[in-house]
């Protein structure tokens, strides 16, 4: 049989694709950004970004917040751990960084050191961004030589900000500004600290994603994990202000799992004020006042309970069959009051 000369004799087409794959990395990439001709050469799209890991020493939460005109950025930057630190990577991410970093500080290396180690086995270290804050305050930033511009980083006790491809010094300048002078939870600050950011200009290409993460010791849903607020916006117009409406909804919900973890422990009267905080973050939700409910009842608070279940039934009626029928409320099963309210608009 006669072999072919080149692959073009083979496949027809070959030349074309060939050319295709050559003009590549001058293309926009409309779902991102406009990625470089180095960045294709490596295989590797530059996670161009800004963040700012954090710790809340009085709460023990810790988290990273992120931005970028990048798709689903969330997937990529933030690692934390509860009782270990937290860790973002970025540009040209090694996203071992993340779970490797982590394991550093569990072994008890400083975020200086832990810099030290993951550039010094890194094969690429001047492309790396990435800032790490530990359980104890301590904290580090680290920008390679050969991040994009504008690149750089700040940090002190108990945070680190960092970002590249940013429309300039300011943009971290003003994200360290605002996180250390708003007062709230630690999402309130962090998620200050990314909106001072895209106010002084942000990611220079613009904005396409956003993510928050923060972890405490056992605040997931039932207890079971740490995640107390993981939320992300992948792809959206207005990612700051999604990211926002999300963290409404988080922190309620946060408040929400604490409260029915304790209250699970039967621990009734410490599970009280994480539901009431509950019931102030999701006024409209109807589930949540009856959770309010069932726990007013088990610290002895009965009427203050019929006033939740009110609430309850007002904004969502359909509660009443389950409340007939709940163990939770079996106090107020032979209590006249109960009865009426759960059978009115049922005859």
């Amino acid at each position: 049989m006669d072999m072919p000369d080149s692959l073009s004799d083979l496949f027809p087409g070959f030349g074309a694709i060939c050319m295709l794959f050559c003009l590549l990395p001058f293309i926009p990439d409309e779902l991102g950004s406009l990625q470089s001709a180095e960045s294709h050469e490596h295989g590797l799209a530059e996670i161009a970004t800004f963040s700012i890991v954090a710790l809340d020493p009085e709460t023990g939460e810790m988290g990273v917040a992120v931005a970028s005109r990048f798709f689903a950025v969330g997937s990529v930057v933030p690692w934390a751990k509860a009782g270990v630190g937290a860790i973002a990577t970025q540009s040209f991410a090694n996203t071992t960084f993340g779970w490797r970093g982590l394991e550093l500080l569990e072994e008890g290396l400083t975020p200086e050191e832990v810099v030290q180690v993951l550039v010094r086995n890194d094969d690429d270290p001047e492309r790396r961004q990435f800032g790490v804050v530990a359980s104890d305050g301590k904290s580090a930033t680290y920008t390679g030589a050969r991040c994009l511009d504008w690149a750089g980083g700040r940090c002190g006790p108990n945070y680190a900000v960092q970002g590249n491809i940013l429309a300039g010094e300011a943009v971290v300048n003003g994200m360290e500004r605002a996180f250390l002078q708003t007062e709230g939870t630690l999402a309130e600050r962090l998620y200050a600290a990314l909106l001072a950011g895209e106010d002084k200009g942000g990611d220079s290409r613009g904005k396409q994603s956003a993510a928050m993460l923060v972890v405490k010791e056992s605040a997931g849903y039932g207890g079971y994990t740490d995640r107390a607020i993981d939320i992300r916006v992948d792809d959206h117009p207005e990612p700051f202000k999604e990211l926002g409406r999300l963290l409404d909804f988080a922190q309620a919900n946060y408040a929400w799992n604490e409260a029915w973890t304790l209250f699970t422990q039967k621990k009734y009267t410490a599970s009280l004020p994480h539901m009431e905080r509950t019931a102030l973050l999701a006024p409209e939700n109807g589930e949540v006042f009856y959770d309010l409910a069932v726990i007013r009842l088990a610290v002895g608070r009965r009427d203050e309970a019929m006033e939740a279940l009110k609430k309850s039934f007002a904004i969502n009626p359909k509660l009443k069959k389950q409340a007939a029928e709940d163990g939770d409320l079996s106090a107020l099963r032979g209590d006249a009051e109960f009865q009426i309210l759960i059978q009115q608009g049922n005859e």
